[in-house]
């Protein structure tokens, strides 16, 4: 069942980031995290009686518990702003695999605390390293997202690849504090609900104190939203399911498959073209996160 979930999560991420990329271009990063997960929030309030309740939190005795729920916020915001920002202005096919090698971070954290860290996942976390290099390496310039003269600017052919790197980076740390240390005193869905409202609050903080907040143009990212909010609350709560039934890095890896369910959206809706390089990155970054689930 922890296995099934992990899957889950995988197709309800992916689905959410290529829906991310239309709400991030049509009304910004911040402005397509803010509402996403005050949309989350609002559903899982509504929600949480029929998974668990209230009752875990206000069990929750001490600070503890609670700090750990507030730091899995902190990284979710960070993490979720990078991946949106890489959206909003790279390509999907660049940047997902990219983000999705957070579990490498996620399995050294694990390693460093207790579980066993084998050959194989060696070499996979490896392969994942590889991989991510290749795909940032590999853009070639007239596919990308944002066309541009690469003699005048070369540094946007890279677009979005320091965001998407940023995100694994955030995730990583994210995916371990959730396993090991908030899901285990919040419980699964309660420990969403903490991170829902930490993120709403804090993105409406900084939207408030960089620029004042702008409505949504139109109807249309209306829907966007309400769909990233639905999968991407979705999926944490089936993934911190599958962590209490599951080995913690056997679910963050079968998640972290979201990365191949976006490439395989944008190509089939936006039409995106990668080199043949980068198809060779990306199928390395997928056999390390395989191997180090082993």
């Amino acid at each position: 069942m922890g296995i099934l979930l992990g899957l889950l999560t995988a197709i309800s991420w992916g689905t959410s980031d290529l829906l991310a990329r239309f709400a991030a271009q049509k009304i910004g990063a911040l402005r397509a995290m803010l509402y996403m997960q005050l949309v989350g929030f609002v559903l899982l309030t509504a929600a949480l009686p029929w998974l668990g309740g209230f009752e875990r939190l206000s069990l929750s005795f001490g600070c503890k518990p609670w700090a750990w729920g507030l730091c899995a916020g902190v990284l979710n915001t960070a993490g979720t702003f990078a991946l949106y920002r890489s959206f909003e202005i790279g390509k999907i096919s660049v940047v997902a695999p990219i983000s999705a090698g957070y579990p490498a971070l996620t399995m050294l954290l694990a390693a460093l605390t207790g579980e066993r860290l084998t050959s194989l996942r060696l070499f996979g976390l490896a392969l994942i390293l590889v991989g991510v290099v290749i795909v940032a390496r590999g853009e070639e310039p007239i596919s990308d997202a944002n066309p541009v003269d690469a003699q005048a600017q070369p540094r946007k052919r890279h677009l979005g690849v320091g965001w998407a790197l940023a995100s694994a980076i955030g995730f990583g740390f994210l995916f371990w504090v959730l396993g090991v240390r908030a899901v285990p005193l919040l419980g699964s869905a309660q420990t969403v609900w903490v991170v829902r409202l930490t993120c709403t609050v804090l993105a409406a903080l900084v939207l408030v104190l960089w620029r004042p907040p702008k409505p949504i143009p139109a109807a249309q990212p209306r829907w966007f939203i309400l769909g990233m909010g639905l999968l991407d609350t979705s999926a944490y709560v089936f993934n911190n399911y599958g962590m209490r039934l599951e080995q913690v890095s056997v679910v963050t890896v079968l998640s972290s498959l979201y990365g191949a369910v976006t490439v395989a959206l944008a190509a089939a809706i936006l039409r995106e073209k990668i080199s043949k390089t980068q198809v060779l990155g990306i199928a390395s970054i997928f056999a390390g996160i395989i191997l180090i689930s082993r």
